[in-house]
Order: C-alpha cells, then sequence, then structure tokens
C-alpha cells in the first residue's frame, strides 16, 4: 500500500533551509521514496492554515516511512531542520 508523507512548513531561515532541502533527497533513496511535489502556498480556499510551504513524497508502503524517519541518515538532518523551519510532518496511506 502505498504511503504518503505531507510535510506542512513555515521557513525561520532560508539558508539553513536550504541546506536542509538539499540534503533530504538522498535520504530517500535507500527506501524508494520520490519527492512528488514541493510548493509554496497559492491561496487558502476554506479554513486557516499557517505555514507557507508544502512537499509530498510518496513511499512505496507505510513501513518505508518509518525506517526513513527513523533512519540515521535522516535523523541527522532532524536539528537543522529545527532550526530552519517549523515542519510539520504526517504520514498517510493510500486508499486503493
Amino acid at each position: 500500500m502505498t504511503a504518503y508523507v505531507i510535510g506542512q512548513i513555515t521557513i525561520k531561515d532560508p539558508d539553513k533551509w536550504a541546506e536542509y532541502r538539499s540534503r533530504v533527497p538522498g535520504t530517500l533513496v535507500p527506501w524508494g521514496a520520490e519527492l512528488v511535489l514541493r510548493g509554496k502556498r497559492a491561496t487558502v480556499l476554506s479554513g486557516q492554515h499557517p505555514h507557507t510551504d508544502t512537499v509530498v513524497i510518496r513511499f512505496p508502503d507505510p513501513e518505508s516511512v518509518v525506517n526513513w524517519h527513523n533512519s540515521p541518515a535522516y535523523q541527522e538532518l532532524v536539528p537543522l531542520r529545527i532550526e530552519a523551519a517549523d515542519v510539520d510532518l504526517i504520514s498517510y496511506e493510500a486508499d486503493g
């Protein structure tokens, strides 16, 4: 079952964020994941959404999401991510 990680992002330090963004793709390779979308908020059509940026990453299965997130390669980047931006990461399993 395909799984996705969606990150909702508010950048605090653009230089650190650029470094973090450049290093994340290498952490995805061992898990068969691919970056689907990196984008900036265009319009909030309904409700409230405080973040300005979004990322969507597709994984082959939910187990790969957990293994990627807990991997030493990704965990090494977490302190940089925290300094660079406020990020909410959420995992979803695809229906059908």
